[in-house]
């Protein structure tokens, strides 16, 4: 099984490189299963129904989401009823939407899952090590696929060496800022931050100008979403017949 995971899908410009790049990918590759994180895919922060469906059009099989999934309250009249919609496990407020997405893939059952870090966040209920835990105990699957949503590369890999072998996938999402740890932690595939789509002269997808201003004068900016061209971060993950990751590899499209 080949499962492609796109970074944080930041306002008009990722959508774009999602609709350039994804199908394409999809096919060169032998692709059975796309995830991609959509929580800045509406204007730089949460999602609307519109793009939602959106990025479903281009490929995208499950949407994970992260600390922006409630940036726009639109969101509370389709969470619900959002099939493909995957929101962070512990992030308040807690009743809204799915936490978990088990799909069928090649005969096997994929548990998509999308859980909080802790360290620099806010709005966290519960430690991402007692959620995962809880999944694995209520959640029936072959193969677990986590988006963790955080700030801190430590966090996230103490994540990964303390699920080593149960999990076999954990992506980092969050900074926008793809690292270079891919790598396999015994049967378990990770990395700390697959990166964004999104503008590609920007700060973390935002206009430079803007986030300058912030910096510098301590100005409160709306932190206007970046134009121009695009950049695209993904990465492909290979499981195996006996449901163990046996490579990760990062993907990173900058503009000529």
């Amino acid at each position: 099984m080949r499962i492609l995971f796109v970074g944080d899908v930041v306002g008009a410009v990722g959508r774009k490189m999602v609709g350039e790049h994804v199908r394409r990918i999809k096919a060169e590759q032998a692709i059975d299963l796309v995830i991609a994180n959509g929580e800045n895919a509406a204007h730089g922060k949460g999602l609307t129904y519109k793009i939602y469906n959106q990025l479903l059009d281009y490929g995208v099989d499950v949407i994970t989401m992260g600390n922006h999934t409630f940036s726009k309250d639109v969101i509370l009249n389709f969470i619900d009823d959002a099939e493909y919609l995957v929101r962070p496990m512990n992030l308040e407020p807690l009743e809204y939407g799915q936490y978990y997405k088990v799909v069928e893939v090649n005969g096997k059952k994929v548990c998509v899952c999308n859980i909080m870090c802790e360290v620099f966040m806010h709005n966290v209920s519960e430690s991402p090590f007692a959620c995962m835990e809880m999944i694995l105990e209520d959640v029936e699957a072959d193969i677990y696929f986590v988006d963790l949503h955080g700030e801190a590369t430590s966090e996230k890999a103490a994540f990964a060496n303390v699920f080593k072998n149960q999990v076999q996938v954990i992506v980092g999402t969050h900074t926008h800022v793809q690292t270079a740890d891919e790598r396999l932690i015994e049967q378990t595939a990770f990395i700390s931050d697959v990166g964004m789509c999104g503008a590609y002269d920007s700060i973390i997808g935002r206009d430079v100008s803007e986030v300058l201003t912030r910096f510098l004068t301590s100005e409160k900016t709306r932190f206007t979403v970046a134009e121009g061209d695009g950049m695209f971060c993904a990465a492909v993950i290979e499981i195996d017949d006996n449901n163990h990751a046996v490579s990760i590899e990062r993907i990173q499209i900058r503009p000529n």
